[in-house]
């Protein structure tokens, strides 16, 4: 018997690997848009989606296995990227500035003011004490930072000229962080921000920041060649190098969740990466998806992909693959094979690369079993028979 389970468990591993290119992760749902998915933010059980020359898309995520779009706003320019607080939404829209929209109503998104800006705004930050300032990567007219205390009159009121294509930029209290091309991460003082000045910058070794993320005290950099770098922000002066993984073509997108970093990268698809020792970050799984992957968001156990012409794709982390438990369970009895004819409703059953399975074929499968609140939950081996 323990041979031929031995079997069946390496044929299912075999059948799954060469189904789906994927480790640990699985798509759940996807919505198609009507132009090109360049980013994504999520509030609630909303998700905000930069579409390229079509504008602002308002989709339900309610139910992830199905997205439905509920709301859409037209915007001149070419939206790159958003960020979404309370009942404002911030969109950059390339040559078109920055669009100060209402999502109060999610189904009915209003634009309530914009300003133009040099550049063509990419990727856009919001801080302040009061969130009253918005902070834009604006390509070759660097960093460019907005005061929108008044939604419908916003109004630049410093820039600080970074020499190269800013990219992405993200906040870090009295500093922000600028993705910034061939040039590595800007970090600028912006504790003044009618005079943002530069006081260090990052370099990524032969590869091009594009987009940036912080936490921690560590900023987090999606580059090309180069994977994700991890570098220290404990002196803003002097960033120093934590760590690195990955060599993907290009990554434009980074967003943290835990102890992990997900990337949006261009012919990779989405990677996941453990950061929980950030000096040796290591992939702990992906989901292969070749073409523009443009933005990345995680929202609870879901991961959000602006995935260009495809839209909208959502996707699941599992983490690494399941076994089944080897110490005793509550009831104090080593685990055992069951062979069922099938798995009551509501079960969670996870294959071998813990990958969870919604219907389950005739097959092997892992399933979690409720225990005490003092002790872990078991796992346990079943075998779905015909």
């Amino acid at each position: 018997m323990r041979a031929t389970l031995f079997t069946m468990c390496l044929s299912l591993f075999v059948s799954t690997a060469a189904a789906v290119d994927s480790l640990n992760v699985r798509c759940v749902g996807g919505i198609d848009t009507p132009g090109e998915a360049y980013g994504v933010a999520i509030q609630g059980d909303y998700a905000y989606v930069a579409d390229g020359d079509s504008g602002l898309l308002v989709i339900s995520i309610a139910d992830p296995a199905q997205p439905v779009e509920v709301g859409h706003l037209s915007t001149p320019g070419t939206l790159r990227g958003v960020v979404v607080i309370g009942s404002k939404l911030y969109a950059a829209a390339d040559t078109a500035g920055l669009r100060v929209i209402s999502v109060a109503d999610p189904a009915q998104p209003v634009e309530l003011g914009y300003v133009i800006t040099p550049g063509r705004l990419y990727g856009i930050a919001i801080g302040g004490p009061n969130f009253e300032y918005v902070y834009a990567a604006a390509d070759t007219a660097g960093l460019r930072v907005i005061s929108v205390a008044n939604p419908a009159h916003p109004v630049e009121v410093g820039y600080n000229d970074t020499l190269e294509q800013a990219y992405g930029v993200t906040d870090c209290g009295d500093y922000v962080c600028v993705a910034n091309g061939s040039d590595g991460v800007r970090i600028i003082s912006v504790s003044d921000p009618t005079h943002p000045t530069r006081v260090g910058f990052y370099w990524v070794m032969s590869g091009q920041a594009c987009g940036v993320t912080f936490s921690g005290g560590c900023g987090y950099v999606a580059t090309g060649l180069r994977g994700l770098h991890i570098f220290s922000m404990a002196d803003p002066a002097y960033p120093r190098y934590v760590g690195q993984c990955g060599a993907y073509n290009r990554s434009w997108g980074v967003a943290l969740s835990g102890p992990n970093a997900y990337l949006a990268a261009d012919e990779a698809g989405l990677r996941v990466i453990s950061v929980s020792d950030p000096e040796s970050p290591f992939e702990v799984g992906y989901y292969d998806m070749p073409g523009w992957v443009n933005g990345v968001a995680v929202s609870g156990e879901y991961v959000y992909v602006a995935y260009g012409r495809e839209g909208l794709q959502v996707f699941q982390f599992y983490g690494p693959g399941v076994g089944e438990t080897t110490q005793p369970r509550a009831s104090d009895r080593a685990p055992a094979a069951t062979v069922v004819g099938s798995l009551p409703a509501g079960v969670a059953a996870f294959d071998a690369m813990g990958r969870r399975v919604v219907n389950p074929k005739p097959g092997v499968y892992f399933v979690r079993e409720a225990q005490a609140q003092t002790q872990a939950r078991a796992v346990r081996k079943v075998i779905v028979s015909r």
